[in-house]
């Protein structure tokens, strides 16, 4: 099966080459990559064009990155779509490899996998590890959610599901997962291996801002759903992940 890997990006040329090359360098076969660019003006447009023969990429501007995603989607000629940041690499050179024998071992919608999470400057140096679990519809309602990073969807799912909704600023990853999985009971596998190296950033207070944020996004997106989950459920979520800054993969 063909898979397509979607970068989406805004003056990212500090860390972009060594996302490319993370990707350009698995042993899988037949793969797609295809970079969107906001329309960066610090190099990143320059640095694709160095790419030109190996990736797909479009620089313009956008309505924010789940926009920039579904450009993504709609160029991918891929049976499976699989996203990786423009700060985050593979950790090796059969992610794609995994992902594809998942995906033929068991019958699945998706699969997903486990993140290791990196400092910034220092990539060797593990700040976290989010390390999942077999797939469990109920889990959903204990906070739970699969990596977006280390998530990949048959495209068949948006043809007929729909894509991202663009009014999200930072939850729209956690409402199309819940409505393809949650909602429309989507097959999902879990891959116990890492899928995604990420760098970590962003101060304590912007954390916090950003959490506020996103929690109210999340009851947007069970609400716009039709979806009702438990009083406890969204307060889980970001609790549910406290463990995973003891583990280090």
């Amino acid at each position: 099966m063909k898979i397509s890997v979607i970068t989406v990006c805004f003056n990212a040329v500090q860390t972009l080459e060594q996302t490319i090359t993370s990707v350009l360098s698995q042993d899988y076969p037949d793969f797609e990559y295809i970079v969107v660019d906001g329309g960066s003006k610090d190099g990143t447009v320059a640095l694709l064009e160095r790419y030109a023969d190996k990736i797909r990429y479009i620089s313009e501007k956008d309505n924010g990155i789940y926009d920039a995603m579904n450009k993504g989607v709609r160029l991918a000629s891929g049976e499976v779509i699989g996203v990786i940041g423009a700060d985050d690499f593979y950790p090796d050179v059969q992610v794609l490899s995994r992902v594809a024998k998942g995906f033929t071992e068991v019958d699945t919608d998706s699969v997903y996998g486990d993140v290791k999470f990196v400092d910034p400057l220092d990539t060797e140096k593990v700040v976290r590890f989010w390390k999942d679990a077999p797939y469990d519809k109920a889990n959903w309602l204990k906070g739970w959610m699969p990596p977006h990073v280390a998530f990949f969807l048959k495209k068949s799912a948006y043809e007929k599901y729909g894509l991202y909704h663009t009014e999200f600023t930072c939850s729209g990853d956690y409402e199309l997962m819940l409505r393809m999985l949650y909602k429309n009971d989507l097959k999902a596998h879990y891959i116990p291996a890492t899928l995604m190296t990420m760098r970590v950033g962003g101060t304590s207070s912007a954390s916090l801002k950003h959490r506020w944020v996103a929690n109210q996004e999340d009851r947007k997106a069970w609400r716009m759903n039709n979806l009702k989950p438990k009083w406890y459920t969204l307060w889980l979520k970001p609790i549910s992940k406290i463990k995973q800054l003891f583990m280090k993969g």
